[in-house]
C-alpha cells in the first residue's frame, strides 16, 4: 500500500507525517519533528528529503502534501517571502520534492491547509461555510466557501493577520497594531512585554505565551490583563468575520484551541454587541477537532487534495 506524505513548514519548527488516507479518512502512522531556527531553506528541504527516503523504505510514497504560512503561490508551487520564515524568497519546493521522490507534490499554505482538514476529517464535517484560524506563530485565515476552499485570486485569501486593529502594538505581518501582532502566539508575548515596559513590570527575557497562562493561573493580574487585551482583540476580528462571511462555523487552532473555555468567556460578550445578530446566531466558534495534530493531518490533507 502507497502512503502519502505530509510536510509541515513552520517558523519554530517542522514536521513529516506518513498517512493511510482513505476518502475522509485518513491515520497517521508515523511523525517526527526538527527545528526550523537557524536553517537556511535548502537545509530544511535537504533534511526533509533525507528523512522521506528513510521514511519510503517502510512506506512507498504515492504523494506528497507541503502545508506551509504564506504567502506562496499554490499553481507554481512556489514559497514566496512569509514573515515568519526570513530568507525563504521564491522557494521552488514543489519541483525540490516532485524531482527528488517523481510522485504528486501539491502546495497550501498553512491556514487553507488546515481548513481543508477541519472541514474533511475534523470540527468542520458536514459544514459548507467554515472559517479556520491559526492563531499560533501567526494569525491567518482558510475559508471553505459553499463547500469548496477558497483561496483567492492569489492565494491571499483569508489574510487577516494584516488587518491592523490599532495605530500602535506588537508587530505581525510586519505591520504594528496588526490582528497577528495581537492575536497570535509570538505577538500576545510581544503585548506583554510593551505593555510591561508601559508599567514598569519585570518580565523575564524567554517570557513566552504558556507563561503568560502559567502567571494567569496564578492570579498575576498584569498577565490577565494583557491576555483580555488579546481576546477583545480576537473578537473584533471574529465579529468581522461572522458580520463579511457569514459562516456556520470558525475553527481556531493554536493558543485558542488550548485556552478555548478561557477566549470564549471573553469574547462572546463582545461578539453580541458587535456582530449581526442573525449572522451570529447561525456561527459556532469551536477549537480545533484535530487537536494538536492539526498540522500533521493538514499536510496530509493537502497531499489528497
Amino acid at each position: 500500500m502507497a502512503h502519502s506524505i505530509g510536510i509541515d513548514i513552520g517558523g519554530t519548527k517542522c514536521a513529516l507525517s506518513v498517512g493511510a488516507c482513505e476518502g475522509d479518512t485518513v491515520k497517521i502512522l508515523h511523525r517526527e519533528e526538527f527545528p526550523t531556527a537557524g536553517l537556511a531553506w535548502q537545509q530544511v528541504l535537504e533534511e526533509f528529503a533525507a528523512r522521506i527516503k528513510v521514511q519510503a523504505r517502510e512506506h512507498p510514497v504515492a504523494n506528497i502534501g507541503i502545508s506551509c504560512g504564506g504567502p506562496l503561490d499554490s499553481r507554481r508551487g512556489v514559497i514566496l517571502s512569509p514573515p515568519n520564515l526570513p530568507g525563504w524568497d521564491n522557494v521552488p519546493i514543489v519541483a525540490f520534492f516532485t524531482e527528488r521522490f517523481n510522485v504528486p507534490v501539491h502546495l497550501q499554505n498553512d491556514a487553507n491547509a488546515c481548513a481543508y482538514a477541519e472541514w474533511k476529517f475534523g470540527a468542520g464535517r458536514g459544514t459548507r461555510n467554515m472559517v479556520f484560524m491559526t492563531f499560533g506563530t501567526g494569525l491567518g485565515a482558510g475559508l471553505v466557501l459553499d463547500g469548496r476552499l477558497y483561496a483567492g485570486t492569489n492565494d491571499n485569501a483569508g489574510e487577516i493577520g494584516h488587518i491592523r486593529l490599532a495605530p500602535t502594538g506588537p508587530v505581525g505581518y510586519n505591520k504594528a497594531g496588526s490582528a497577528e501582532g495581537f492575536c497570535s502566539g509570538a505577538g500576545m508575548a510581544k503585548l506583554a512585554r510593551i505593555r510591561a515596559a508601559e508599567q514598569g513590570v519585570d518580565l523575564p527575557e524567554d517570557f513566552n505565551t504558556k507563561e503568560l497562562f502559567r502567571r494567569i493561573d496564578d492570579g498575576d493580574a498584569f498577565c490577565l490583563s494583557v491576555f483580555k487585551e488579546s481576546a477583545a482583540k480576537l473578537a473584533t476580528i471574529l465579529a468581522y468575520t461572522i458580520d463579511i462571511l457569514n459562516p456556520e462555523l470558525i475553527v481556531l487552532g493554536g493558543v485558542f484551541m488550548r485556552q478555548q473555555d478561557r477566549f470564549l468567556k471573553e469574547i462572546l460578550p463582545i461578539l453580541k454587541e458587535e456582530s449581526l445578530p442573525l449572522a451570529l446566531g447561525v456561527c459556532r466558534i469551536a477549537g480545533a477537532g484535530l487537536s494538536e495534530n492539526v498540522g500533521d493531518y493538514a499536510a496530509l490533507a493537502v497531499a489528497n487534495m
